[in-house]
């Protein structure tokens, strides 16, 4: 994907260069003050514009996909169904990335309005709202951190090198991808698969998880109750329009958001270029600034520049979309090589992070910290 006239595709040439590890120059206050004012205020009209506009967008999809398509000749119609599941999923993704926003109380002043509208939204496409926004917190509050980060935690590489070089090849790169933006995200979800180490099963549909604190169990049981909600909708449509209905209408799309949603997480905290922390070494401000930006081109705006913009949202993630490219931008001068940013065209940084970034490791010169960790490739 290029980068649709906004910016080269080309990386910078410091793109795969090593973060700074040391401690910042620079304070969050610092940062904050860089950023003008305004950024960080949220507007209930603006935040809703962009949900009606997103939503008008996916309706007018849905009418035409099912007033049209089954009009076409059946080889057509198969074309026509999977280029529909391809944009539709693309505009619901927006509407996920808008319910993320309301998880991390970014959406409107109103704590209670954000969580009605993200547990709607979110419900609506099977995540369960309340479960994924307290291990999303706690994906924010521990980011990098090899002991505690929730998501996309490395491997050790004990722990892959038996399995590395039975994929470490083209084919195996090729499965591994396939199987990671196709059932990664119900399996995380599930099976806490991509996440934190637990001593005992995890599942961000068990209210009684190691995931969870007691006083949250409730709001789990009410995520459950959503997804099972839409869950027994879409059963009751298959019973009326037929299975093969649903799944073209619902299912496509709903597996290219999920599709997008592992590859925009998995691409923002995986580069070479990023450290991981033992506990003896992180600090909050390090790990939220271990993270990239990539340029998905045109779409960058769809996303409402989930993909381009998530430095300054680990950061600050409270701050609304809208304004997080103007605050992108400000903290540049302050961050300077501690911001990150990889233009790579995205399928080759797809393909370089799952050929490259097996495992991670300290340096092993004897004086390196080890309570640094990089991505490593050698088996």
């Amino acid at each position: 994907m290029g980068a649709g006239g906004r910016m080269s595709t080309d990386p910078p040439s410091n793109a795969l260069d090593r973060a700074p590890t040391s401690k910042p120059p620079f304070t969050l206050g610092e940062i904050k003050k860089s950023i003008p004012p305004h950024c960080f205020q949220r507007s209930v009209i603006t935040s809703f514009s962009y949900l009606v506009y997103d939503l008008l967008i996916a309706s007018f999809l849905h009418y035409a996909a099912t007033s049209y398509i089954h009009l076409l000749p059946a080889l057509s119609a198969g074309f026509a169904w999977l280029l529909y599941a391809f944009v539709q999923g693309t505009v619901l993704n927006s509407v996920w990335v808008i319910a993320h926003e309301c998880g991390h109380h970014a959406f409107s002043d109103y704590r209670w309005l954000d969580d009605t509208v993200g547990f709607i939204l979110h419900s609506a496409l099977l995540v369960p709202y309340f479960s994924w926004k307290h291990s999303h917190r706690r994906h924010h509050s521990n980011a990098a951190s090899i002991e505690r980060d929730e998501v996309f935690v490395p491997k050790r590489k004990e722990s892959v090198e038996s399995l590395a070089k039975i994929i470490n090849n083209p084919i195996g790169r090729t499965i591994t991808i396939a199987i990671t933006l196709t059932i990664g995200w119900p399996f995380y979800l599930i099976f806490n698969f991509y996440g934190r180490h637990y001593e005992r099963f995890a599942s961000h549909f068990d209210p009684y998880s190691p995931i969870y604190s007691k006083r949250e169990r409730f709001q789990i049981f009410l995520s459950d109750m959503g997804f099972l909600s839409v869950g027994f909708l879409l059963y009751r449509l298959a019973l009326s329009r037929g299975i093969a209905w649903v799944m073209c209408v619902y299912g496509g799309p709903l597996l290219v958001v999920n599709g997008y949603l592992v590859l925009i997480t998995w691409l923002q905290h995986t580069h070479l270029s990023l450290p991981h922390y033992h506990s003896d070494e992180w600090d909050w401000l390090r790990g939220a600034l271990s993270t990239v930006d990539r340029d998905y081109g045109i779409l960058n705006k769809v996303l409402h520049n989930i993909t381009d913009t998530h430095v300054a949202h680990h950061l600050f993630p409270t701050m609304p979309h809208y304004h997080a490219m103007e605050a992108t931008k400000a903290i540049k001068p302050v961050l300077g090589e501690y911001y990150r940013f990889d233009g790579t065209p995205v399928m080759s940084a797809l393909w370089r992070v799952v050929k490259e970034c097996l495992y991670v490791e300290a340096d092993e010169d004897e004086g390196a910290n080890k309570g640094i960790l990089w991505y490593q490739n050698k088996i």
